[in-house]
């Protein structure tokens, strides 16, 4: 596949990850608190095996990695809200089974020696800086995760935000000065608008909460005089 139809492949899934953000802020403008709609996760779920198909290709094992990591955690958000369950068999064992057979054709594909020489190149300071960025914006699926399951409910907690912010300027400088494919366009693209996202979500979690403070002291305000 030639560079232009690697960056369309690429752009297409981070486009879908930029439409999930789109919809989750609209949703939360709309309804004023942070809120985790099941289309995020639909769109997640659809996004990450594109993306995990454009680092198969680039054979960047920081993507492979990560999206592997939280494809299964954007199924589990879903069963979460109900409508993993909802889906048909068919569908649900297919988008399973995808990723072990995109991951598959990559081991198979791909000869030994490429992978071993990617292996080294890990070791320069701006992979590595890649990989901590890469790997926090996965993890942070994990912590979400975790705290859905303590809420018992598919949320998106502040820290959720806030790890994907610091996250985002790492994988920016990554995409800026990749030491084996030069500037990255597609993660650049991405996770400069995400940054927007993730701070419009934090202002908006703490003004909903200063809301929601404020209601309570009114409250108690209106009791005491009351009495």
């Amino acid at each position: 596949m030639d560079n232009l139809g690697i960056y369309a492949l690429g752009f297409l899934g981070q486009g879908l990850f930029g439409a999930r953000l789109i919809v989750q802020l609209f949703l939360s403008e709309k309804q004023q608190k942070v809120v985790s709609p099941v289309i995020f996760w639909q769109l997640s779920l659809a996004a990450s095996f594109l993306f995990l198909t454009y680092g198969i290709i680039r054979e960047d094992a920081v993507i492979i990695i990560g999206q592997t990591l939280s494809y299964f955690i954007y199924v589990r958000n879903l069963q979460l809200k109900n409508a993993w369950a909802s889906m048909p068999v068919v569908l649900r064992t297919l988008l399973i089974a995808l990723p072990f057979c995109a991951i598959g054709f990559a081991a198979t594909s791909i000869p030994a020696e490429g992978w071993i020489a990617r292996s080294t190149e890990l070791a320069h300071p701006i992979m590595i800086l890649g990989a901590i960025g890469q790997l926090a914006l996965n993890l942070r699926f994990v912590y979400q995760w975790y705290y859905s399951e303590q809420s018992k409910a598919s949320v998106l907690p502040l820290g959720f935000w806030h790890i994907s912010t610091w996250a985002s300027v790492l994988v920016i400088i990554y995409a800026l000065f990749h030491p084996i494919h030069g500037w990255d366009p597609v993660l650049l693209v991405s996770q400069g608008f995400g940054i927007i996202v993730y701070a419009r979500n934090i202002i908006i979690y703490r003004r909903s909460k200063t809301v929601v403070a404020s209601g309570v002291v009114q409250d108690c305000t209106s009791n005491n005089e009351k009495k």
